[in-house]
């Protein structure tokens, strides 16, 4: 059987894997894109991805630059400050809070703009099938591939072939694409879950993400659009694994009671208004970013928890160091100059990055008094220093 061709080949349809292509199309290249599952673009579809992502401000610039901006700027919600509450006791009671703020740091934009994961699925792929660059192929997943000095032969799970100069690993966490380069991975589990889902309120939110620390881990609250009428945010709830469970298996009126509880006081009438979708918590890195003609991005090469925005903001600025890493090399995005580039300049800052969050996963989710008075400290501190503060938020928004 003869192979088909493309300048890149990307395993892995969700947001990260999308973005890809969109990036290496608008550059020109051809591409392929595989995923064996078919996309999931509506919020009330069996299997829709219920979670939420802001996109800091590194991610609008990427997507500037692609040409995606305009595709999903009608769905973006502003956050304009991130507000957190250390609570303590049972139930939990608020003992302090601060409220972090980009214009307040240097910047006129705001932190960063949210999005239903689902619906920044259904926006991406419109785009790309638009693009007469770009052949989407769901349903179809990666098989085998055979890498050579100038291209790779990837094997298909309907028994087709492509050859590629370049195949991009963005098939999550179990990637395919990973385990065929021969590229291991550390993983660290914490016994917890997170919960995800969508819930509406009787406070507005006014733009603010709320993140509530307690034992367990925290209750984050993200803000939406208003649904049929009523404040509405997408919330990721983190609790050790049994809990988790129990809470996923309660009734909807038992979960709505449980839901207010752990909110501390501060968002009253809160009502579910989505199904809830459980997903475990762990840190994983990949050993190496890159093989021969092959790299690494997104879950493939890192998974953190869902703690500060960091997860798919991490994963695009992976794809950011990609493009311009390629972009060096027009006639062969696969040469080994590019993808020690690439490697190069994502490496270390993942490194850090897992670090930062394992560490700051593990005091705030501590019952230990000790503990929970070092969160308490670290949190003034973080606020009320203001060089510190100003760091942090440079920092929390990408490499550099």
């Amino acid at each position: 059987m003869n192979a088909g061709r493309a300048d890149i080949l990307i395993a892995g349809g969700g947001p990260a894997g999308l973005v890809a292509a969109a990036g290496f199309s608008a550059a020109g290249r051809s591409v392929v894109l595989l995923d064996p599952a078919p996309p999931i673009t509506r919020g009330d579809a069996p299997g829709s991805d219920l979670r939420s992502t802001a996109f800091l401000q590194p991610a609008r610039a990427l997507f500037e630059r692609i040409g995606l901006w305009p595709a999903l700027a009608p769905h973006a919600v502003p956050l304009e400050a991130l507000r957190i509450v250390d609570t303590v006791g049972t139930p939990p009671a608020p003992r302090d809070k601060r409220i972090f703020r980009s214009r307040g740091s240097g910047s006129a934009e705001p932190l960063g703009w949210n999005f239903l994961n689902w619906v920044i699925r259904r926006e991406l792929l419109g785009w790309l099938e638009r693009r007469g660059n770009v052949d989407l192929r769901f349903g179809t997943g990666f098989s085998g591939m055979i890498r050579r000095s100038d291209a790779v032969l990837v094997s298909l799970s309907d028994g087709s072939r492509i050859r590629a100069r370049l195949v991009v690993g963005a098939d999550g966490r179990d990637s395919p694409v990973r385990e065929a380069a021969g590229i291991g991975v550390r993983t660290t589990r914490y016994g917890q879950k997170s919960l995800a889902f969508t819930a509406t309120h009787e406070q507005p939110h006014g733009n603010v993400s709320t993140e509530i620390y307690h034992e367990g881990g925290p209750f984050t609250m993200v803000p939406l659009a208003d649904v049929e009428g009523r404040p509405a945010s997408a919330i990721v709830w983190m609790n050790p694994g049994r809990r988790a469970v129990e809470l996923l298996e309660m009734t909807e009126t038992a979960f709505n009671a449980a839901m207010e509880q752990r909110a501390a006081g501060l968002f009253r009438g809160l009502r579910l208004a989505s199904g809830r979708a459980l997903f475990p918590i762990i840190s994983q890195r990949a050993e190496r970013l890159t093989a021969a003609r092959v790299a690494l991005v997104a879950e493939a090469a890192h998974v953190l928890p869902p703690i500060g925005a960091q997860g798919l903001n991490t994963s695009l600025n992976d794809i950011a160091a990609l493009l311009e890493a390629t972009g060096r090399h027009p006639e062969d995005p696969g040469r080994p100059e590019a993808l020690a580039a690439y490697e190069g300049a994502r490496l270390r800052d993942i490194a850090r990055r897992a670090r930062a969050i394992d560490l700051f996963n593990r005091v705030t989710r501590s019952g230990r008094p000790a503990l929970q008075a070092l969160r308490l400290s670290g949190l003034r501190a973080a606020h009320d220093i203001a060089p510190l503060r100003r760091a942090l938020i440079r920092v929390g928004m990408g490499p550099g």
